[in-house]
């Protein structure tokens, strides 16, 4: 029976890429939006990559999804944007051997310059974005900054890697479950001037049960 929820229109950038790719199938089985709600995807990249774009689109057929109300690969920005609710900013310049970080900044600066033009014109008004591509908080203010008609608070990026790494390291050094680890904050960028900050962290359970500790006093390392 057809579903009576209206499909989501969902675009991924960088939709030929690794990360993506695990990304489009989930997003297709209804793990993002929830599994009562169909979406149509639109994929976007670069034209040399619609060879391998346009294969993900056949095993997306293969795979049947009952949630997948429909499926566009291209290359054109006014394509891929047009109407869409969700906009998952995968794809960015990685950064190349011998690289400049200025020079990383600068290609990553028209990209998402023409992004943010491109959601502006023809995204949905109420469009959520989310930046995934590195530096992400820099692409993200590049995106919102160049879409002035769009809610400023639909944008966000993802540096939940960094969050984990910190995480991670903490539960490691004190000897805790990763989960009693509490309140890491991360500032700034993927890259050597990123801050972890411990300020209001804390461990539960450590040393003991029923303790709760501040991170600052269990690690002891400055």
């Amino acid at each position: 029976m057809a579903s009576s929820v209206a499909p989501k229109r969902v675009c991924i950038t960088g939709a030929a890429g690794q990360i993506a790719y695990s990304l489009i199938f989930n997003v297709a089985r209804g793990d993002a939006l929830g599994p009562n709600q169909p979406v149509i995807l639109t994929l976007l990249d670069i034209p040399p990559m619609m060879d391998v774009l346009n294969g993900t689109v056949m095993e997306l057929a293969d795979c049947a999804f009952p949630l997948l109300a429909g499926v566009t690969a291209t290359d054109k920005l006014d394509v891929a944007f047009k109407d869409i609710d969700v906009c998952l900013m995968v794809g960015a310049m990685p950064r190349r051997e011998g690289m400049e970080r200025k020079d990383l900044l600068a290609a990553n600066a028209g990209i998402f310059r023409a992004q943010g033009k491109a959601l502006n014109d023809f995204a949905s008004r109420d469009v959520k974005v989310c930046v995934v591509g590195n530096p992400a908080n820099t692409n993200c203010l590049l995106a919102m900054s160049n879409a002035p008609d769009l809610p400023k608070e639909n944008f966000s990026c993802l540096t939940r890697l960094d969050l984990n790494r910190a995480v991670s390291q903490i539960a490691s050094k004190v000897g805790a479950p990763i989960q009693n680890v509490k309140n890491v904050i991360i500032w700034g960028n993927h890259s050597n001037t990123q801050y972890p900050d411990v300020t209001h962290g804390t461990i539960v359970d450590f040393p003991k049960s029923g303790v709760t500790t501040a991170i600052s006093s269990a690690v002891h390392d400055d």
